[in-house]
């Protein structure tokens, strides 16, 4: 599989600021000495005039005033009036943007303020020359001059000129991206601005204040700030500025991944800008909010509201926001697949970004013009724009543009079979990366060289750089959100497919331990591009071990080394070949925790097979290989499910005594050896809908020979033992009268004898019912209570997490992103009880496993979920032997599952498994 290309879409977020300029006033007159001479007299009127001239906008002739009362000045020698006319007149070519002339107005004033010791006319002259320096990009100049600007307002206790100057010094560093420096200098600026009560400059200061730090990925600083300004905007009574600050909080929210908050605030400025006719600001919210759209895959919103703002640029002649909304239409329509259309919007962006002399914005659109190409499968042409692209991108020094564009390149050459040529571009893109500590791009360019390897069958290559690229990836996990959303798209799509391919090549050359940590890493990356919100820990971060061979030729590959890549995979698969299977296949130490009799049982689709892994603790783990295509094992899947949900037919124990053949009869011989008692089962994709408890070995259900449990990965669970504590349940019923819709659902009425038979079972329990169970309700009596158990309805469905939820019987909704709201810390267990899965259709299971996730980084320790709504009666039943069993003998939650379900199965009237295999326990449940 090719890794997606790099998208660098850098028109795809405005961030609808309003530079504000740096400040640019005019000297004040020297005090005006007694007994002057006529000469002075009209020479200090010149300078008035000229002062009136310039601040009613009549720079010109202010201009011709300040050259008379300049001469005046030289004639009489009066040096300290010529230096504040020349002071002035480098202001008025700094405005006239004369910034040369400027300068040089300015050094003579500067010269003359020394000369005759004019302290506050030699800070005044700095000021102004750090100003002109930064308008001709000599920023170490800027820089220096403010410094001494500053150095002499704060000796000469000048509160006013000290505030502007660290104002000017701040935007400098916030120019050049030295967003630290920045930070540190408007700190400052914010402490004199609340000192003397200026709001307007302490506005200005939070706003550059919030920014800078979400420039740096510290989007809660980048929030309190913002939240600070939106206060003062709205006591100044500053409708744009205030629709500034919306729009920036909205910004903060969407680096955060937070969607919802962040359209809510895009959609308040919106409204604000079009009560103020604000169309440039009308034009950057709704181009915020298409962004937003494009975050959460939704196409047709985000060309709906790019379309609005294209319509109002070109309106007001907004040609830079024009290319923007171009050049975002283009990749909207790049995500639906209607590439000529994309290519239509790029070409015009292009055009615009030409004109405006844009060459950043030029290199943007020429590489997404090669996207778009590419995907038409038109590869030459591809390469033509890529390569147009690189040119501008090295003309810049832009070396992250850089490693882009040929790492496009690489995969341009690669499907025109031009393997070579790929590998020398994928290598400097490697080495980009690395030169940059660009440590997404360094992963993605490994992906794409364990590609060409793979393709030139070299699997010991493969396996290295797929390796290598797992674990730059595993590094990064927590940095994620640094990067631009479309690229975070683009490179989460192309991961998991990485860690695909090494489990399959790992387990082709039989280095099960390490497919098996692969496998486990695949199940925190699904998460990862399911939920967003996804952290590494220790074992984790240690991602994939590389052996001594590899870490040796690692070192050693480089354009010239890969020539010879195929003696250089066969020398490396000697040496592997050399090491005991004891060392390649090590076990980490907390792996060895596990107690005796559970074993791990991992399996792998794949398009041709079903790869089967089962570690048992003081073991070495093995692997089984299934025979059958992705395809047959699906439909299987979707039969076994149908047949499960009929309870009036005996044609469940055919598919699930297939199921049985497929997946456990390969290590039936493993699991006895073992010992095993408890399987602890980390399912694959669809496999992920089919509970293990209902298969069928032709004599007995699965469920009565094993506790089961449903892991999320290993890495991320603790298998010490853990004290028991006795239930004590907080239930919460849905209700309803039968028959009735509650809140846009069925009525449970049978919810309210089940939660009041928890509470006669456990005499410590606490009901809540109908209106009075609510999420807050619920919320302030968790601290009290183990066990969570809410029998109502819950949805899991595909797409996004918002798409799965909880309902409240007061008619409040829980989303699955939300569950990590509330407070589980004290929770043993979590128990859904009238859940569903694939409501509208199948996916891939990661909804499943997401509300595992979420439940566990709330606090829980264990969940309980079905597959689907089971019969009422059913459920109480169950849950009625469930807990009997749980406080009996003050069981282990798997093993009072087991016991429950087996005494359902031997039932008359719930043994068949639509009424106990449904449900299913996500954690380790020991």
């Amino acid at each position: 599989m090719l890794s997606s290309l790099k998208l660098l879409a850098l028109t795809a977020i405005t961030y609808g600021l309003t530079s504000l300029p740096i400040a640019l006033m005019p000297m004040t007159s020297t005090a005006i000495a007694q007994n002057i001479s006529p000469r002075q007299t009209e020479a200090d009127r010149l300078l008035r005039e000229g002062f009136q001239q310039f601040q009613t906008q009549q720079i010109d002739a202010a201009l011709m005033t300040w050259q008379k009362s300049l001469a005046i000045y030289r004639e009489i020698k009066e040096r300290g009036g010529e230096g504040e006319v020349l002071g002035s007149l480098g202001i008025a070519y700094h405005v006239l943007r004369d910034y040369d002339k400027a300068i040089e107005y300015q050094l003579q004033s500067l010269a003359i303020a020394k000369e005759i010791k004019d302290r506050v006319g030699e800070m005044q002259a700095l000021r102004s020359l750090g100003n002109s320096y930064y308008a001709v990009g000599n920023y170490e100049q800027a820089i220096a001059s403010l410094q001494q600007s500053l150095a002499i307002a704060r000796e000469t206790k000048d509160r006013v000129t000290e505030m502007q100057v660290l104002s000017n010094l701040g935007f400098t560093y916030y120019s050049l991206g030295k967003y630290e420096q920045a930070i540190k200098y408007y700190l400052q600026h914010l402490a004199i601005a609340r000192e003397s009560k200026e709001r307007l400059e302490e506005e200005h200061s939070l706003s550059y204040l919030g920014n800078a730090y979400r420039y740096l990925s510290k989007y809660d600083k980048a929030i309190e700030y913002g939240l600070q300004r939106l206060a003062v905007t709205r006591e100044l009574q500053d409708r744009e500025r205030e629709g500034q600050s919306l729009g920036n909080l909205g910004l903060a929210y969407y680096y955060l991944g937070n969607y919802d908050k962040a359209i809510n605030y895009q959609l308040q400025r919106l409204t604000i800008t079009r009560e103020i006719n604000d169309r440039l600001g009308e034009g950057q919210a709704l181009g915020n909010l298409g962004i937003n759209y494009l975050a959460l895959g939704n196409y047709e919103k985000v060309v709906e509201y790019q379309l609005k703002r294209l319509a109002i640029t070109r309106k007001i002649a907004d040609r830079l926001g024009e290319s923007q909304a171009l050049g975002n239409l283009g990749i909207a329509y790049d995500a639906l697949g209607k590439y000529e259309k994309a290519i239509q919007y790029h070409l015009q962006g292009l055009a615009i970004n030409r004109e405006l002399k844009s060459r950043q914005g030029e290199s943007a659109s020429l590489i997404n013009l090669g996207l778009a190409y590419h995907n038409l499968g038109k590869y030459n042409k591809a390469t033509e724009y890529y390569l147009q692209s690189l040119v501008i991108k090295r003309e810049l020094k832009d070396r992250q543009g850089e490693g882009v564009a040929v790492g496009n390149l690489g995969q341009a050459y690669l499907a025109l079979g031009n393997r070579d040529q790929a590998i020398e571009y994928y290598l400097q893109g490697l080495a980009i990366a690395r030169e940059i500590k660009d440590r997404q791009g360094e992963a993605v360019d490994l992906h794409n060289l364990g590609v060409v390897s793979y393709q030139q069958n070299q699997p010991e290559l493969a396996i290295l750089f797929y390796k290598q690229s797992v674990n730059v990836r595993e590094s990064i996990r927590n940095d994620i959100k640094n990067l631009d959303k479309a690229a975070q798209q683009s490179y989460a799509s192309s991961i998991s497919g990485t860690y695909r391919r090494l489990a399959d090549l790992l387990l082709r050359q039989n280095r099960v331990m390490e497919a098996l940590q692969v496998l486990d890493l695949l199940k925190v990356q699904e998460l990862e591009d399911y939920l967003k919100n996804i952290k590494g820990n220790d074992r984790t971060l240690q991602g994939v071990r590389l052996l001594e061979p590899e870490k040796v030729v690692s070192e050693k590959l480089n354009v010239s080394g890969l020539v010879k890549s195929s003696e250089i995979n066969r020398q490396l698969a000697i040496q592997i070949q050399q090491i005991p299977k004891s060392d390649i296949n090590q076990v980490p130490e907390y792996l060895q925790k596990m107690p005796q009799g559970s074993v791990l049982v991992y399996p792998l689709i794949l398009s041709d097979r079903l790869e089967i892994i089962l570690f048992a603790p003081n073991t070495l783990p093995i692997s089984r290989t299934v025979p059958i295509t992705q395809s047959n094992l699906d439909a299987l899947i979707v039969e076994f499910r149908t047949a499960l949900q009929d309870s009036g037919s005996d044609d469940v124990k055919e598919p699930a005594q297939k199921l049985y053949n497929l997946l456990i009869k390969p290590i039936e011989a493993d699991l006895i050896n073992a010992k095993a008692t408890t399987i602890l089962y980390a399912p694959d994709q669809q496999l992920r809908y089919a509970p293990l408890a209902a298969l069928y070995d032709g004599k007995q259900w699965l469920s009565e020979k094993y506790r089961i449990s449903n892991l999320i990965a290993y890495s991320l669970s603790d298998f010490s033992t853990k004290s028991k504590r006795s239930p004590n349940v907080l239930a919460g019923a849905f209700g309803g009268k039968a028959g009735e819709n509650k809140f846009g659902q069925v009525a449970l009425p049978a919810t309210l004898i089940e939660v009041r038979a928890i509470s006669k079972t456990l005499q410590n329990s606490t009901t809540l019912e109908e209106k009075d169970f609510s999420l807050q309700a619920t919320k302030d009596h968790l601290s009290n209570h183990n066990i969570l158990h809410f029998a109502t309805h819950a949805e899991f469905n595909t797409g996004k997490p918002e798409n799965s939820r909880i309902f409240f019987g007061n008619g409040d909704i829980l989303q699955l992103n939300e569950i990590t709201n509330l407070p589980l810390q004290n929770i043993d267990l979590m128990i859904l009880s009238a859940c569903q899965t694939g409501v509208g259709k199948l996916g891939d299971g990661v909804e499943i496993l997401g509300f595992g996730y979420q439940v566990q980084k709330a606090g829980a320790k264990t969940a309980i979920a079905s597959l689907w709504k089971v019969d009422d009666a059913g459920t109480q039943a169950l849950m009625d032997a469930f807990y009997q069993e749980l406080q009996s003998d003050n069981l282990a939650i798997a093993e009072a599952l087991q016991k429950a379900q087996i005494k359902m199965i031997r039932s008359s009237q719930y043994n068949h498994p639509a009424f106990w295999s449904a449900f299913f326990i996500i954690g380790n449940g020991l």
